[in-house]
This record gives structure tokens, sequence and C-alpha cells, in this order.
């Protein structure tokens, strides 16, 4: 009697993998675990994969670890199935399940680095420093020339705030690889960061020498000439963010040239992009009046909270909220502005006040202060936390402050803290510190225009750095910054003030991670502003 055959397993066509992939990076887990279950024991890898993505995403560690670690296992030259993972869960903000998955693998294959490289790193993403440190040194125990796990040990130090250990342990690496371009950039951010800027510069010049087109390392380098005051060669070097994905869809061929002596851009439209966050549009909207003298048409294309205010800037002839592309002769990203206008006397843009406020909506807001006569200040706390992009998620942590730890504030005398808060942020207004009163009309603030409106009638603005500086300073308004120690290039190195904005005053961490002091100075100028208002 003959025994059938058992049946060979199904495989998978391509367009039920880019299907599956799709649908994985929106998050359908669920929807695709039973598509791709039949093909979880064939020899298709990228099905095993998929679906093993699927297992973590539903929460189900262990299954997705012994798939992945097998494959793994198959290609050990090659990155770990896992940093996708863990990469794709990060920007769904789920990293408790890449965690989880990643640990149970470490149990399977305890003597992969890479695994080692990957959870470590993304315990750092979770504030987990210390044993994110551990796991990094043991990677590099088991791979002692893996300049990635150097990297990633230097910076998850530098994450905690050890900026001379984080520097110390890459010079002594530099010692084993003195052509190593990561190596060499990443020591150059880092004196930028404690703000010993030639040194950096030195280093970033290594570093281009062996990575002339390396679009990241050219980004870098820029920023830290900014940060030096160094403009016109910073400006001009900035432009290499436009090869990182993301930054612009429009094409490079129509991206509009710097200003030059004789260059004639009269009836010229210029289509001006959002790129990044809101500050960075606030800041360069300084430019849309040179545009417009010039005798362009400016057609600013923005979000929709920026819209009603944008349409009173002077020579803004076109506002677009939304929508597909429109017609232009130019394109222009807010952040290559200043590069455009860099060798012209235009190359700070119109001066404050730039931004102008509704005059109507001023009087109607100004009726919601405390009925007193004590000094009016906005308060913000905390930046866009943005968990779903790893930079800028790692960032606000160092930029944002617990309303906790603002409770000095309280105790000053004849003020009002008004809260300008939006955001995650303001639910610590939940569990405010004990001292606190703090008045709360965000509800009343629906778009920048309003929270423009609202600030003109304040005293003063109280901000870390976020969008609210830009917008408080290009109105002219007195704002004091609560700035982290490696600060953004926009405030420049060891200033209290800004060319950007004169009415900004910076106060900023001495000490790396730490507020404490900051909120302590911000209590003695508020103490001086508060008597004099007397």
């Amino acid at each position: 009697m003959n025994t059938p055959a058992a049946s060979a397993p199904t495989l998978p066509d391509q367009l039920t993998l880019r299907r599956a992939r799709t649908e994985i990076i929106a998050g359908h887990f669920n929807e695709m675990l039973a598509v791709l279950e039949p093909f979880s024991t064939g020899n298709n890898d990228l099905a095993k994969t998929l679906y093993a993505y699927c297992l973590a995403g539903t929460s189900q560690p262990e299954e997705a670890a012994e798939i992945l670690c097998d494959i793994a296992s198959r290609h050990a030259g090659t990155e770990h199935p896992l940093q996708a993972l863990s990469d794709l869960l990060a920007e769904l903000d789920k990293r408790p399940l890449a965690e989880a998955t990643c640990r149970a693998a470490l149990t399977r294959t305890p003597q992969d680095a890479r695994i080692y490289d990957i959870l470590g790193n993304l315990l750092v993403q979770c504030g987990l420093f210390d044993e994110a440190i551990s796991l990094l040194r043991q990677a590099i125990e088991l791979r002692p020339n893996s300049m990635h796990s150097h990297n990633l040990l230097a910076m998850a130090m530098l994450e905690q705030g050890c900026f001379d250990e984080a520097l110390a342990h890459l010079q002594s690496v530099l010692k084993t690889q003195p052509d190593h371009a990561g190596i060499l950039s990443n020591i150059g951010c880092m004196l930028a960061g404690k703000g010993r800027l030639d040194e950096a510069l030195d280093y970033y010049r290594r570093a281009i020498s062996l990575r002339p087109t390396e679009p990241q390392v050219r980004l870098n380098h820029s920023i830290t000439l900014l940060k030096a005051g160094r403009y016109a060669q910073g400006w001009t070097e900035h432009e290499w963010r436009l090869r990182l994905p993301g930054h612009t869809s429009l094409p490079p061929s129509t991206l509009m040239p710097s200003l030059g002596p004789n260059t004639d851009i009269r009836g010229k439209r210029i289509l001006i992009t959002q790129e990044e966050g809101l500050g960075d549009t606030l800041m360069y909207l300084r430019y849309i009046k040179p545009l417009s003298d010039r005798g362009a048409i400016p057609h600013l294309w923005v979000p929709e909270t920026l819209g009603e205010l944008c349409k009173r800037v002077v020579g803004a002839h076109i506002v677009q909220v939304g929508g597909t592309t429109p017609p232009f002769d130019w394109h222009c990203p807010f952040i290559s502005l200043p590069r455009v206008f860099s060798a012209t006397p235009d190359a700070m843009g119109a001066p404050v006040l730039y931004l102008r406020a509704d005059t109507i909506k001023v009087r109607e807001l100004a009726k919601f202060l405390p009925e007193n006569d004590n000094l009016n200040v906005g308060l913000v706390w905390g930046g866009a936390p943005r968990p779903n992009t790893i930079s800028a998620h790692i960032v606000d942590r160092r930029r944002s402050i617990n309303l906790r730890t603002l409770s000095p504030l309280g105790d000053v005398e004849g003020v009002n803290l008004i809260s300008l808060q939006k955001g995650p942020y303001a639910e610590q207004m939940n569990d405010p510190p004990p001292n606190m009163v703090l008045y709360d009309p965000t509800h009343l603030l629906h778009n920048m225009d309003d929270t423009a409106a609202f600030i003109m009638s304040l005293d003063v603005v109280v901000t870390v750095d976020t969008s609210v500086v830009h917008l408080a300073g290009g109105l002219g308004k007195p704002v004091l910054l609560m700035d982290r120690y490696d600060n953004c290039w926009r405030w420049l190195s060891g200033r209290t003030d800004s060319p950007w904005y004169p009415t900004l005053q910076i106060i900023r961490q001495t000490t790396p991670r730490k507020w404490d002091d900051v909120v302590e100075r911000v209590a003695e100028v508020l103490t001086i502003l508060a008597q004099h208002k007397k």
C-alpha cells in the first residue's frame, strides 16, 4: 500500500508579499498573520520574516524570535532581521513589543552580538541607559572590532549625560581606527555639543576627506558651522540634508538658486514648502518679505495650524494649506531660504517684528487673563515627543522638562503662571507641583494664530526650545529660553542673546540633562520682572 507524499509548502506570490509588507508597515499585524501563516514553514525567508513580524506585533515574542534567530543563523554576516523589526515597531511607537522579541532572541542565541546592539539601542530610546550600556559593552566583548557597537555605546553614554566618558571612549577607539569616518564624525558631534567648535570642525574635515559624499556627515558638519556663526558656508553645506530621504519630493532641478547681485526673480512664482518642525517655518518666515520686495510671487504651502498666521506675513501672496502641488517656477523649502539670501543684504531676513497677530483676536483673548496686576508669564515645558521618529524623540527628551521640575516658579511672588502647553506634556497639569497655581487657557488656542494673539497680552514667555520660542520671538515679545546643554545651532555657543530674536534671553544648562539651576535662574529673572511691574 502506498503512502501519499506530503504536500510541499505553498509558495507565496510576489503580490501577496508586497501587500503583506505594506500592511505590516502600517501596523496591521493581526490581519496579515493568517495570510502569511501558510508560508511560515516554507523556504521563503522573506515570507517567514514577515510572518515573524506579525507574531511580534501580536505579542508572541517567543515564536517570533525562534523564526528570526533561525534566519539570522544562516546569514551571520548581514544585518539581523530583528533590526528592521525594531525600527518598524519604534516608528509605530510599539517599542515594548520589539524589546520582548529581542530579549527572547537573546535567550536563544546569547553569542550573537547583533542582538545586543539592537536591544541596547532600543533601550536607549526608552531611556533605560544603565542596562543599554551594559548590553553594548557585552556586544563589544563579543566583537571588539565592531565600530557600530562602539558608536552605539558612545551614543548611549551621551544620552545619559556622560559627555566626557562618551568622548573618551570614541577617542580611544580612534587610536586603532584613525581613518573611520563614522567615529570621526561622532567625535565632532560630541565636541560641538560641548561647545568646542573649532576642534569639532577639524574632526568633521577629516571625516569628509574620507567620505566626501556622505550626506549625514556633511549635514552634521553644516550644523556645527552654523552653531559657530559661520553662516555663509554653513547654509551651503546644509543643503546636503536634501540628499537624505524624506526632505523633499520636488525635483532638484527646480530648487531655487542662491541670489546674486544681478539675479532677476521678478514675476517668478516661488513655492515655499514646509520641511521639518513648525519652529523652522516660523523662524524663516522672515525671508518672505525680501522675496516679495525683489518682485517674486511667494506661494507658501504650510500646515493648517500656520495658515491664518502666514496670511498676515508681509509679502505672502498666496498661502496654501493641504491640496496638491501648485504651478511654480522655483521651489524652496523654508530651511533653504537663508542659503538663498546668504550673499545679499537680507542675509538675516526681515527684522522682528515680521510676525503679526490678529488685533481682534488680541482684544478678545486678553479678556481671559487673570484679573490682577501680576506679571503674566506664558509657560511651555515640553515640545513634540514624536515617539515615531527616533532622532526627534531623543532630542525632545533632552529639551523638555517635567512640570514638577518647574516647582520653584510657583514660589515667585507677583506672577501669574499661564500655560501655553499643548500636546502630551499638557497632561502633566493633572498632577502639578503643590505650590503652583497654573492658569490654563489652552482650550481657546486652536492654532498658532490664536496662540500668537494670546501671547501679545503676556508680559513674558518662558519656554523650552520649541515652536513657541520662534512665535513669541518673531512677534517681538520678551522670551526666556530654558535651553539644553548641547543646544541647537540656532542659539549659537556661549551666548545668552540671539541675533535672530532681540527680545530673547537664553538660560542654558550648565550640566547635561540637569534643569535645576536653569529653573532657579528663571525664577530669579521673573522675581526681578515682577518687582519692576509693581
